[in-house]
């Protein structure tokens, strides 16, 4: 089968490797020439594990190609997915005018039979409002009737960090299509899944863009509401890591998603959330809940901050304070919308001196904030710091040396944003040490 994706975004650049390694021919489309340069020499733009070795794979065996024009873009194509990464309007709602151009595109040079799928998310209902617009440029050419096309509803469940596993071994794929056709041959596209994996979900389009809507808000709302019962666990005495495993064997609600931290980050999820909001507004209908876990988020964030803050009661100003991890979880180079943002910004506006180690993200946050220094290793990241702050769990920070930690820090003082030490490890070493919970 032939495919074109138009956007080479997180979601695009894996959905189109990942059909390009089951042995699809794929086109990536992207007007950004920049990108599409660095892609053609093997410069992958996002941090993805297992991601290079993939795309530099499929190029060879030329199943995966790039461009950054639409000549020729659409030709022979058997599915064309819309995969640029959705943007916000500063009301909060989804811009779509980059997914309707799509559209218009796609219909300027539609010649065959295809299927547009929107693969980005975005308010229910914009599957048809894109085959509406698809209809009027066929009306314009004067070709209305004679060249056949579908449009389907295929949102993305990828997470960053485990996105290539995401799609070769999904928990469910959603499908929405409106005909037979368009069924048939998203079937096809992805039988190879599919023979492994029977938790494949075909529904109308507006059903399947509510679900993707209707996955993340139920997960933001878990982590906000034990982030919350963590929060009071530290007021009343309780230890949040046993209530969460008390919680967590409770085969109705489950373990996953309810580790107390630092709150939720990432492009994608908190936009999301953002856009479910919105579409209930344009509805007129309020999403308390949700309101509510979008502000308990918000607030979360600063938690880490405010530890620090009470620790020296509020007299940070000189104060050397070091950062392990920036991006908002690990396996991503992503640290959007992520909680060490909002630390770094308060840092800097209480004048105090940055020291920051993330094994993929320095440089990124060095274009932000060009005061920071940006350690060579984790070690020496805290060389005379007065605290020390655990944002991102990557592994290398689980078991660390915590003779030498205490050897360089100035204070020994650690502020762990994810519960993943000792207590009485690090206190018997003589460190001072605050969490999330206890």
């Amino acid at each position: 089968m032939n495919i074109t994706i138009v956007g080479t975004g997180y979601s695009g650049l894996v959905t189109g490797t990942c059909f390009a390694e089951l042995g699809v021919n794929v086109k990536c489309v992207d007007p950004d020439g920049q990108k599409i340069n660095r892609l053609v020499y093997g410069d992958i733009p996002i941090y993805e594990p297992g991601l290079e070795a993939m795309v530099t794979r499929n190029v060879n065996a030329n199943r995966l190609t790039f461009q950054a024009d639409y000549e020729g873009a659409f030709d022979n194509a058997d599915v064309v997915f819309c995969a640029i990464d959705p943007k916000l309007d500063r009301d909060g709602s989804t811009n779509l005018k980059p997914v309707i151009d799509i559209a218009r595109t796609f219909a300027r040079h539609l010649n065959n039979y295809s299927v547009l799928v929107l693969k980005t998310t975005a308010p229910v209902g914009t599957s048809q409002q894109l085959k509406d617009i698809i209809d009027e440029e066929l009306q314009a050419r004067g070709v209305k009737g004679e060249v056949q096309f579908d449009v389907a509803a295929n949102p993305d469940f990828l997470t960053e960090g485990n996105a290539i596993k995401n799609f070769m071994h999904p928990d469910r794929i959603i499908i929405g299509v409106e005909t037979e056709k368009a069924r048939e041959v998203l079937t096809r596209l992805y039988r190879p899944i599919l023979l492994h994996n029977n938790r494949v979900i075909f529904t109308d389009t507006r059903t399947a863009e509510m679900i993707k809507y209707a996955a993340t808000s139920m997960l933001a709302a878990r982590i906000s509401l034990m982030n919350e019962i963590a929060n009071l666990c530290e007021i009343v005495g309780a230890d949040a890591n046993v209530v969460r495993t008390g919680v967590g064997t409770d085969s109705r609600i489950g373990p996953k998603y309810i580790y107390p931290g630092c709150g939720y980050g990432g492009t994608l999820f908190s936009q999301d959330i953002k856009d479910m909001i919105n579409i209930a507004d344009v509805n007129d209908f309020s999403m308390d809940v949700l309101r509510a876990v979008d502000e308990v988020n918000n607030c979360q964030k600063r938690i880490l901050f405010e530890k620090l803050s009470k620790c020296f009661n509020g007299e940070l100003e000189g104060k050397t304070v070091a950062l392990w991890g920036l991006s908002f979880k690990p396996e991503t180079d992503d640290m959007s919308e992520g909680p060490a943002i909002v630390t770094l910004n308060e840092l800097t506006k209480a004048g105090c001196n940055i020291r920051v180690y993330d094994p993929v993200t320095m440089n990124i946050a060095k274009l932000r904030w060009n005061d920071i220094y940006c350690g060579e290793d984790m070690y020496d990241a805290v060389k005379g710091a007065d605290a020390l702050i655990l944002h991102t769990e990557w592994r290398q920070f689980h078991i660390p040396a915590w003779d030498k930690v205490k050897q360089l820090m100035h204070n020994p003082l650690v502020i762990d944003g994810r519960n993943i030490y000792d207590a009485r490890e690090l206190e018997s070493m003589g460190f001072e040490y605050h969490c999330i919970g206890r």
